[in-house]
């Protein structure tokens, strides 16, 4: 049998997270490879009272089919939290229920790309929003990152240029590089996207995880009818949940809701219901605060062990959240002659290159440090400096 695939599988860029999912998963590899919250900081004994508490009380609707928004008082639970944290007004009608903020990267670039359409994201960009909007078929344009922000003289040329339908961004703790957007750079920003009739795509995944507390002003904030925002308890409760939220204007979000309702007809109600239950039950701001602090200690950790055993001319991003850094390594080493012979010294590391869709990467490389213990990042970091002063 010969078969015959849609043009659009042959757009997607070859994925590397097969085969760095099957070697990081080898007996004895530390891996900083991967994108995971640290296990430890999930409340099973919380959620399972929760989830018990639910099936005995409201067994039946829940476990039924629902509608495609989500639980409303899930929804009213976003909506107070963006009013209370960011001051922005936010409603239950604004806010729609998804399987994760990666369903929001695939129902947006289907609702507003058409194949040949222009887009725009940042240089390096998260992986998982490059797989998902080339599906697409549309021309993707990297503007260049930089420690406060993306390029805003690039980005001003691109825009000037080609009408983008819109511009994809992680302002908090950007993935991969870990780097969070100057205020000055979200409002310059807001400027440049103002009335041209671009989306801005705030993925804001890693918000609530600043070290020191203190939340970021949205980019919605300068641009609320051309924004949206989308968010995810994976990072602050229970990725397995796979509950996140789009937070768009009416228009945007009843052609997402239609798309959506074709796809999936409505994200696990169950799932919502019980979280919900949890979340009214747990003080969230307590555990996030928590999780903050073992995230910035750890972040520490690995930036000082960088600076003390890698050899010259490794330099890193410093991070003021989230759970990732990224690594420019000596000119000459190749990021994927480091991830290789990393496997052999038992450590995993991502390269760079899958973050740039117009190619480039190949002297950097990403560190996760939410998942291991100070034990485990102390003797990867060890393995990584051993590796690479071996290559050098």
């Amino acid at each position: 049998m010969e078969y015959r695939f849609a043009r659009r599988m042959s757009c997607i860029p070859p994925s590397f997270l097969g085969e760095l999912f099957r070697v990081s998963s080898q007996p004895g590899v530390i891996s900083f490879a991967g994108g995971l919250p640290g296990s430890e900081h999930i409340d099973v004994d919380g959620l399972a009272g929760a989830a018990r508490d639910v099936l005995s009380d409201e067994g039946r609707s829940a476990l039924q089919y629902s509608t495609t928004d989500g639980y409303r008082p899930l929804r009213e639970f976003i909506a107070n939290r963006y009013r209370q944290r960011l001051d922005l007004p936010a409603t239950a009608d604004e806010i729609q229920i998804v399987n994760g903020s990666q369903q929001c990267l695939d129902l947006m670039a289907k609702i507003l790309a058409d194949p040949g359409d222009h887009i725009g994201m940042e240089r390096p960009g998260y992986l998982g929003a490059i797989e998902a909007f080339s599906l697409y078929e549309p021309v993707i344009h990297a503007v260049p990152l930089t420690g406060s922000g993306p390029d805003l003289t690039s980005l001003e040329a691109l825009v000037r240029e080609h009408p983008l339908r819109f511009f994809y961004g992680i302002p908090n703790s950007q993935n991969p590089s870990g780097q969070t957007y100057s205020r000055e750079c979200r409002k310059a920003l807001a400027e440049i996207l103002d009335g041209t009739g671009t989306i801005l795509y705030e993925d804001d995944a890693f918000g609530e995880l600043f070290f020191d507390g203190k939340p970021r002003i949205p980019v919605r904030r300068f641009l609320p009818d051309q924004a949206v925002i989308s968010g995810s308890f994976s990072k602050i409760v229970a990725p397995g949940m796979r509950i996140g939220w789009i937070y768009a204007p009416g228009p945007i979000l009843a052609q997402f809701n239609a798309a959506k309702q074709a796809a999936d007809l409505h994200s696990n109600f169950l799932s919502q219901v019980i979280l919900h239950r949890y979340l009214s039950t747990h003080d969230l701001d307590s555990h996030v605060r928590k999780v903050s602090r073992v995230y910035g200690g750890h972040c520490r950790l690995m930036c000082d062990l960088l600076d003390d055993l890698m050899p010259g001319g490794v330099t890193h991003t410093s991070p003021e959240g989230g759970m990732f850094l990224m690594c420019t390594l000596p000119a000459g080493i190749s990021s994927m002659a480091v991830f290789r012979k990393g496997i052999s010294e038992g450590v995993a590391v991502l390269p760079g290159t899958p973050f740039y869709v117009d190619g480039g990467g190949e002297d950097t490389i990403r560190l996760n440090f939410s998942s291991a213990g100070e034990d485990a990042i102390r003797e990867g970091l060890e393995r990584l400096a051993r590796v690479v002063r071996k290559i050098a």
